[in-house]
């Protein structure tokens, strides 16, 4: 069975841990990588989608980072408990015209006791912003 730790039940330290590496993981841009830390039957509402399975993850993501160019995260710890998770993050990124965005969020994640998330729910808001605005510099870390 795959595992992806730090496994719940959650410390302090452990969910700071699971956070950081969502973060460190989603500022790739690479969907299969991203994909690997959710259960094969995950579920996911992303603003108005919902989505279920990894397959159906990796295309969100792919569409994702097409369309958000220069993609920067980041995720802060908001709350936890046994096998549950609370962030909230901002990202910036230009679309294909060149136009700046800040969005703003919050994300529910639950854990299967093998550390992979079974289920996420995000809420998103976009901030147009300018490009001197940016408080998140873009690297792509690997």
């Amino acid at each position: 069975m795959e595992t992806k730790p730090p496994l719940p039940p959650f410390t302090l330290e452990t969910a700071k841990a699971k956070v950081q590496a969502a973060e460190d993981a989603w500022n790739t841009c690479d969907p299969d990588r991203v994909a690997l830390a959710y259960t094969e039957d995950s579920q996911w509402r992303n603003r108005a989608e919902f989505l279920n399975g990894r397959e159906q993850i990796k295309a969100f993501l792919k569409r994702k980072w097409a369309k958000e160019l220069e993609y920067r995260l980041k995720k802060e710890l908001w709350s936890f408990t046994e096998n549950r998770i609370s962030v909230r993050f901002e990202y910036e990124w230009h679309d294909d015209s060149g136009y700046w965005y800040r969005s703003y969020g919050n994300e529910q994640w639950e854990f299967a006791d093998n550390g992979l998330m079974r289920r996420r729910e995000a809420s998103i808001n976009d901030v147009p912003i300018q490009e001197f605005d940016r408080k998140l510099r873009w690297e792509r870390i690997s």
